[in-house]
C-alpha cells in the first residue's frame, strides 16, 4: 500500500457508560398474544401501541403503568393463563324485546356495555360496543343477519336474538362484566424458566397478579437460582392477593403472618392498591405494583422511589388508596412487616411510596430496594470485570502484587458508582498467600459505603428570649 494519510478512529473516549440492565425489567403476565421470544416494550410506545403488541389484557396494563411512570425498556413474557377469565349474567336496561348474550373467553376483566344505535331487528338494528363501561365506544356496527357478532380483542361473541316482529330500540343497553383470566403457579414457574435463556441484561422481574405466599416461596429459590447459577443478579417484585370479604384487621393479620414464608432481599411484595386512571385513560382498581415497576427506571439505584421532592402520584391519577378500609395504622403494620405500601402526607399533595421494603430476613443488611439495587449493580460491574482476568497469568515469583494489580482493575468498576454519586466508597482487599498454582482461585474482599437516606426528621422548636441575661 502506498503511504497515504490515514484516519484510525478511536472510540469510547467520552466514558458513555455500556449498558448496565440498570431500569431495564422483564414482565411476566396473561396475554392472549403468542410469542416465544420476549416483547419488547419501550417508554415511547402509546397505549394503542402496547395493546397492539401484548393485546387487551393484564400484561398490556400493568405494561402501561410502568411505562406512564418511568419504564423505558420491557422485555414482556406472555403467559397462556390457564385459568380461564368469567363472563357475568347480562343485565339489560332496555325497552325493546330484544335481548343479547355474551361468552367466549375474555382476555381481560372488561366491563361491556351494548348500546343500541340504530332500531330493528337481525339485520337491521345497529350498535356499539364498549369494554370499558362506556369510557370509550365503537364505531356504529349493523346487528348481524346470523346474529352473531365476535369482538376479536376481548374474545367475546355477542348473540342478538328477537323473537318474531320483535325489535330493538334505540337506546336499549345491555351490560356484562368479565373477569381476567389468571396465571397458575405452574403457568409463572414455567415462564421464570425463560430468564436464564434472555441475553438482554435486566435489573428486575415484575410478576402481573395476584399471588399467594407458596407462589413468594417458590419464586424465592428460583430467584436464587437465577443469581448463583446463571449469574442474573435481579429482584423480583410480585403483587399481594387482595382482600376479601374478610374485615380490614383480619386481612393486614393474616399478611404479618404470611410475611414469613419468604426471607429474601430480593423479593418485594407490594400490597398497595388504588383506583389508578391509566395511560389510555381509564380508571381501574389495580395492584400498584406496575407502577412501582416504571418507578425504579426513573431513578439512580441508590435513590428511595419514596423521595418526596422527587415522586409522587398526582391524585388526578391515582383517586383514592385500596381497601376502603385502608388507614394509616394499616398501613404503618404493613410496612413493619415488610411489604410495599403508598401513603400520603399531611401539607403534601399527592401519594408517595412509604418505604420500598424487601421480604429480607431479620436483621439484613439490604431492607430497601435502593440498598439491593445497589448491591447487585456492584455483582453486575464487577463481573465483567472479572471476567476479563480469567485465565489471566500470574507471576509466581510476586503473587500479592500481581493479584493486587488485577484487583484494581475491577476496583475501577465500583469507583465509577462513586463517581456518579451511587455509593460512598469502596475498598478491595487482596488477602496474602494465595496458593494461585494449586487451587487456582483469586480471592479478593470488596467493602462499600452506602449513601445515606432520611427517613424523618426530628425538629427540636422552642422560643428564645433575646434579653435574658446568661448565667
Amino acid at each position: 500500500m502506498l503511504r497515504d494519510v490515514r484516519h484510525v478512529v478511536t472510540d469510547g473516549l467520552l466514558g458513555l457508560a455500556k449498558n448496565q440492565g440498570t431500569g431495564v425489567s422483564v414482565k411476566i403476565g396473561p396475554s392472549p398474544v403468542a410469542s416465544s421470544d420476549p416483547v419488547l416494550i419501550t417508554g415511547s410506545m402509546s397505549a394503542d401501541k402496547i395493546k397492539n403488541w401484548l393485546g387487551l389484557s393484564p400484561l398490556a396494563d400493568k405494561v402501561m403503568d410502568s411505562v406512564e411512570n418511568g419504564a423505558s425498556q420491557i422485555l414482556c413474557i406472555p403467559v397462556a393463563a390457564s385459568t380461564a377469565g368469567t363472563i357475568s349474567e347480562v343485565k339489560a336496561d332496555a325497552v325493546g324485546a330484544g335481548t343479547v348474550a355474551v361468552t367466549g373467553t375474555p382476555t381481560n376483566a372488561f366491563q361491556l356495555q351494548v348500546r343500541m344505535t340504530g332500531k330493528g331487528g337481525l339485520n337491521t338494528a345497529a350498535f356499539q360496543y364498549s369494554l370499558n363501561g362506556g369510557y370509550s365506544f365503537s364505531d356504529e356496527i349493523t346487528v348481524p343477519a346470523g346474529g352473531k357478532y365476535t369482538i376479536d380483542e376481548a374474545q367475546l361473541q355477542l348473540t342478538f336474538s328477537t323473537a318474531e316482529s320483535a325489535e330493538f330500540e334505540i337506546g336499549d343497553v345491555f351490560q356484562a362484566v368479565t373477569t381476567a383470566p389468571k396465571m397458575t403457579n405452574q403457568d409463572i414457574l414455567a415462564a421464570v424458566e425463560k430468564l436464564k435463556d434472555i441475553v438482554t441484561t435486566y435489573e428486575y422481574l415484575h410478576i402481573v397478579g395476584e399471588t399467594e405466599p407458596d407462589l413468594w416461596a417458590a419464586i424465592s429459590e428460583k430467584q436464587k437460582e437465577l443469581k448463583e447459577k446463571w449469574h442474573k443478579p435481579i429482584f423480583i417484585i410480585l403483587e399481594a392477593y387482595e382482600k376479601g370479604q374478610e374485615s380490614m384487621e383480619d386481612y393486614v393479620t393474616k399478611l404479618e403472618k404470611d410475611r414469613k414464608a419468604v426471607a429474601n432481599y430480593d423479593i418485594q411484595v407490594v400490597t398497595a392498591r388504588a383506583s389508578y386512571t391509566s395511560l389510555d385513560g381509564f380508571t381501574r382498581d389495580t395492584n400498584m405494583a406496575g407502577i412501582v415497576a416504571g418507578l425504579y427506571a426513573r431513578v439512580a439505584v441508590n435513590k428511595s422511589i419514596g423521595e418526596t421532592a422527587v415522586i409522587s402520584l398526582p391524585e388526578n391519577k391515582v383517586k383514592k388508596l385500596l381497601p376502603v378500609e385502608i388507614s394509616a395504622e394499616y398501613i404503618e403494620r404493613m410496612d413493619a412487616a415488610g411489604y410495599l405500601t403508598f401513603r400520603t402526607y399531611d401539607g403534601l399533595e399527592g401519594y408517595y411510596v412509604t418505604n420500598a421494603r424487601m421480604m429480607g430476613p431479620e436483621g439484613t443488611d439490604y431492607r430497601y430496594a435502593e440498598d439491593v439495587r445497589v448491591l447487585n449493580k456492584i455483582i453486575r460491574v464487577t463481573r465483567r470485570e472479572a471476567l476479563l482476568q480469567l485465565q489471566s497469568d500470574i507471576d509466581l515469583d510476586n503473587v500479592d502484587a500481581d493479584l493486587a494489580a488485577k484487583a484494581k482493575f475491577i476496583q475501577a468498576a465500583v469507583e465509577k458508582m462513586i463517581e456518579a454519586k451511587e455509593i460512598s466508597a469502596v475498598t478491595i482487599t487482596v488477602p496474602n498467600g494465595q496458593d494461585i498454582l494449586t487451587d487456582e482461585i483469586f480471592r479478593l474482599i470488596i467493602r462499600y459505603v452506602p449513601r445515606g437516606t432520611i427517613r424523618e426528621i426530628v425538629v427540636d422548636l422552642g422560643m428564645e428570649n433575646p434579653y435574658a441575661k446568661t448565667a
